[in-house]
């Protein structure tokens, strides 16, 4: 077992699947990354320096850092926005695997597009 496998092991059964889901979304859109416990949550590397973070509350999964981006991502993002860099997942609705698969492929591709100018 790993450390996130110890993370997600202190959680009830119900949650615990939707930590599984939220760790396997975040593989299948950046795979390859390093996982580890960072800042006392799990946390995958995406990119080489970035680090996408999720974290189980009483009520809801978070991610974070989830940086802004385009219209569509953003119009996607709306309704779980918390905050600035943050987005959460309420137990109480079904969790949208898919667009947490679609946020580390957006995170893998602002984290892996040179800058320019």
């Amino acid at each position: 077992m790993t450390e996130i496998d110890d993370y997600i092991g202190r959680f009830p059964t119900e949650v615990q699947g939707i930590l599984r889901g939220v760790r396997q979304a975040i593989r299948e859109g950046a795979p390859g990354g390093d996982e580890r416990i960072r800042y006392g949550m799990p946390a995958i590397q995406i990119g080489g320096d970035y680090w996408l973070h999720f974290a189980g509350w009483k009520n809801h999964v978070g991610l974070y850092p989830v940086p802004r981006g385009d219209d569509d991502v953003e119009q996607a993002l709306a309704e779980y926005r918390a905050a600035k860099d943050s987005v959460n997942f309420l137990y109480s609705k079904p969790i949208p695997y898919p667009l947490i698969t679609r946020i580390a492929q957006h995170v893998h591709a602002v984290c892996t597009t040179p800058a320019t100018g």
